[in-house]
């Protein structure tokens, strides 16, 4: 179901709100995909290495919703600040096809974990391949649908490797992967019940803003309700920011929303 183009200016954006964009390609392509039931496997199947098995964090379907919900934000308002895309204007595709490898790829990003947690990424792409093959063949040629594929396959493949991306859309969903941080939902995996570093500042983490910038066409705050979320912002979203290609357009903010007067960092910019 189509709505309007969400405003995401000035304001928390809601990561379970639907997306649509004035160009009904991209609304066609996620109807298709949210009732697709092999996809729709995958979001459940997925979860059981990571999960239920490693003792991790979530990585199934609730994780898929909210990074490609953050990463189509994240691409909207870098879209409304001028940022100009390469990966489909590379092949002659149409500016509607950005979103579209945004979208493909975040949904399909991380159904390697159904064969290990480990090295997910690669496992991913053959899997992943199998599913665009049939996919894409509804909505483009044969041409467009291997230049499309191709896309979401090299996006896929960055979200979590040394590979760094090579097009801003992948640029895109390698950070929105990080952007699931609020409240426990740290992607840097850590044991449920531990109490490491990796625990404690994943639950420090409050909310996860994204708005337009006053000097970057992005701005990213994450509001913490203790210090030890610094750990988690410098070690996951500055870390994959770094290389991603949008290091000059996204700018990170984390701050201490802790009111007992024992703060220790208040303010702080990544």
């Amino acid at each position: 179901m189509s709505v309007d183009r969400p405003d995401t200016g000035g304001r928390i954006y809601d990561p379970e709100a639907d997306h649509a964009f004035p160009d009904g390609r991209l609304n066609a392509v996620l109807d298709t995909v949210t009732t697709d039931e092999e996809i729709q496997a995958y979001l459940e199947a997925q979860n059981i290495n990571p999960v239920a098995r490693k003792r991790y964090n979530d990585h199934g379907a609730k994780h898929i919703g909210i990074v490609r919900n953050r990463a189509l934000c994240l691409y909207d308002l870098l879209k409304q600040a001028g940022v100009e895309f390469n990966g489909a204007a590379d092949h002659g595709l149409d500016e509607a096809d950005e979103a579209v490898i945004i979208a493909l790829a975040t949904t399909l990003h991380d159904i390697g974990h159904v064969v290990h947690r480990d090295s997910h990424p690669y496992y991913s792409i053959p899997l992943a391949a199998d599913i665009l093959d049939d996919l894409l063949d509804e909505f483009y040629d044969i041409r467009q649908a291997v230049q499309i594929k191709g896309e979401v396959l090299h996006a896929i493949l960055c979200h979590h490797t040394e590979e760094n991306p090579l097009t801003l859309e992948a640029g895109v969903v390698r950070v929105a992967d990080a952007l699931d941080m609020e409240r426990g939902r740290s992607r840097i995996p850590y044991k449920r019940g531990g109490r490491g570093i990796d625990t404690v500042s994943s639950q420090a983490i409050e909310t996860v803003t994204l708005s337009l910038g006053d000097d970057y066409p992005v701005l990213v705050e994450i509001a913490m309700n203790n210090a030890a979320g610094v750990y988690q912002v410098d070690n996951l979203l500055k870390a994959k920011l770094k290389d991603s290609g949008l290091e000059e357009h996204v700018r990170i903010v984390a701050l201490n929303t802790r009111e007992d007067g024992n703060q220790i960092v208040e303010r702080i910019e990544l």
